[in-house]
């Protein structure tokens, strides 16, 4: 028993490429699912995808100028982000349309820029890389990066906390303070474009989104409190980060998509088994009054 676990659960970490790819995962699984809970309690869970392609342009532009460099795809992508999460807001308090629309407008124009950029520049096989990522294939300087970026992504969270909580939950008050309300929902767009920079070198813009938006999703089902929601989100991330690489190495499959498919098998069985809002939950609530007739 003791050696089939070992085959199956340390024995692949033996691999240098495997601990790398482990680090980034567990890196990416602390920072991606706390804003993912709020991009949920702010109702804006689409905005993440549409984010996650924002910088597709920007990580072209840098894969054309300097091939597959991790750190001018990097700044590129974060540049090109916010430029088009600033043009989305401009377009919304100008022409009153709704943000979410305005940004799923851009991230259409941004996703088709950046596939036509990378197909003129380079062959499928770079297109299939940025789209989907490789995590086997991170090396220290792509490890050093997605820790950086996690680490400020969570130092700055932990700064803006309050007023990111009291924005989701009373909005009104917050728009009274004219100066702050403006302030954290822009550093709060900056955060996500820098998760999504983050993660497209191991899972790919095409799916970094799905290890920040499944386990937030997930959580919801087990916690009704902010604390809980981020602690099992950040927990079922990273039993899917690792669990995923586990089974691509033994089962030889895609590693992003193990990733993410576990993820969302993660978020299944909580909405069927979940504490809050499942499927057993209904249940649960529908045979209570039964039982309580029966008793008297």
């Amino acid at each position: 028993m003791l050696e089939l676990l070992n085959t199956w659960l340390i024995a692949p970490f033996d691999y240098g490429f495997m601990r790398r790819a482990v680090v980034g995962g567990l890196a990416l699984s602390i920072a991606a699912p706390p804003l993912g809970v709020f991009l949920v309690l702010r109702g804006m869970s689409l905005i993440g995808d549409a984010l996650a392609h924002a910088i597709m342009p920007g990580v072209a532009i840098g894969f054309l100028l300097a091939g597959f460099s991790l750190p001018i795809m990097s700044i590129s992508g974060v540049l090109c982000g916010l430029m088009v999460a600033l043009l989305a807001g401009a377009v919304s308090k100008i022409g009153g349309q709704r943000e979410d629309a305005a940004m799923a407008s851009f991230f259409i124009i941004s996703l088709a820029a950046g596939v036509m950029l990378i197909s003129m520049g380079g062959s499928s096989v770079d297109l299939t890389h940025v789209l989907f990522g490789s995590i086997l294939a991170v090396n220290a300087t792509a490890l050093l990066l997605i820790a950086g970026i996690s680490t400020l992504i969570l130092v700055t969270l932990a700064i803006i906390f309050r007023a990111l909580v009291v924005e989701c939950l009373d909005p009104l008050f917050l728009r009274g303070q004219n100066s702050r309300n403006g302030w954290v929902h822009s550093v709060f767009l900056a955060l996500l474009v820098l998760n999504m920079t983050a993660g497209f070198q191991t899972l790919g813009t095409m799916m970094a989104v799905g290890l920040m938006m499944l386990p937030a999703t997930a959580a919801r089902f087990w916690s009704r409190r902010l604390e809980g929601l981020m602690a099992i989100a950040v927990v079922i991330a990273m039993v899917a980060s690792t669990g995923g690489l586990l089974l691509s190495f033994h089962l030889d499959i895609p590693s992003g998509p193990s990733i993410i498919l576990l993820a969302g098998v993660g978020y299944l069985f909580s909405a069927m088994f979940g504490r809050y809002h499942s499927l057993a939950a209904r249940l649960r609530r529908k045979t209570a009054p039964l039982s309580a007739e029966a008793s008297t």
